[in-house]
């Protein structure tokens, strides 16, 4: 019998991408016209009875960093007190839940790659109420919930939106491209993350220990935000020229952290999930989207 998850998100990359990748479970998705997430009380539970599903994955979140400064309230909400409510119908219902966090939870002031004990320091409102969420959720597995949150960085997909569909659209509009040098990350596809909480899932469902907990599902490689530009650039038939600036050079009304790239080794040790390497992973996306380019 094939198990029925529900997945709160439609139209985000990651429950995209999750839809591709759903072999073996059928997807019920919550996008904002069957459950309005930034309502003050969304029946988070009488969904989840409606839909009696085996497990729930949260793919949905506030991502508007800079807006975010401003409405703070609502980025709270949707980043704080919503995956908290979700996991508390969850543990109700005794299901699997399964939350993507971000690697802005950290200060990026370590200088190496972060692993999951690191203690977060959040720069931005973003990443505040991402973190208040994971500890939230903490709180919750420590009452017996059977959750899993997975950190992710720089996500990317085919979508015309997103960091490589910007950079494939500069490169066919313009001889130049300006691109920070001075942020590191860990660039991660949007399949890769899909392919990661499905992982988490089933090993949840199959109630393994090793499956509880907080994990990195991220890419392999760690590099700055103009070297990902440049890796995007060498795949198209039109390279425009890269200048590489600080980010001091192009304030934002948010702050971001320095360097965010994330280690992945412990999901890969407990569960066989890959990280996959920025080629592989370039190479597949810009299948979908160097059309644009010409």
């Amino acid at each position: 019998m094939t198990a029925r998850l529900l997945v709160f998100g439609r139209r985000g990359q990651v429950a995209g991408a999750l839809a591709k990748a759903a072999a073996g479970f059928e997807m019920i998705f919550a996008g904002r016209e069957r459950l309005d997430l930034a309502a003050h009380a969304p029946d988070i539970a009488g969904l989840i009875a409606a839909v009696k599903p085996a497990a729930v994955i949260n793919a949905a979140a506030y991502t508007a960093v800079d807006t975010a400064e401003s409405e703070s309230e609502a980025c709270a909400r949707l980043n704080r007190d919503t995956p908290a409510a979700m996991a508390r119908a969850c543990l109700a219902a005794d299901l699997p839940f399964v939350h993507f966090s971000t690697d802005y939870v950290f200060d990026g002031e370590k200088g190496a790659p972060y692993v999951e004990p690191d203690p977060r320091g959040p720069l931005n409102v973003y990443g505040r109420a991402k973190a208040d969420g994971e500890a939230a959720l903490e709180a919750l597995a420590a009452d017996g919930a059977r959750l899993a949150t997975l950190r992710t960085c720089w996500v990317f997909s085919d979508a015309r939106s997103g960091f490589v569909g910007a950079m494939v659209r500069r490169a066919a509009e313009h001889d130049e491209a300006v691109v920070v040098a001075d942020q590191w990350g860990s660039p991660t596809p949007a399949r890769a993350c899909a392919e990661a909480a499905l992982t988490v899932t089933r090993a949840l469902l199959d109630r393994a220990p090793a499956a509880r907990g907080t994990f990195h599902a991220a890419g392999a490689d760690g590099l700055s935000r103009a070297d990902l530009a440049e890796a995007i650039f060498r795949r198209l038939p039109r390279r425009p020229r890269l200048r590489r600036v600080a980010a001091a050079d192009y304030p934002t009304p948010a702050r971001r952290p320095r360097d965010t790239r994330l280690s992945s080794a412990k999901l890969e040790r407990a569960l066989g999930w890959r990280a996959p390497s920025l080629d592989e992973s370039l190479d597949a996306c810009l299948l979908g989207v160097e059309a644009l380019a010409r």
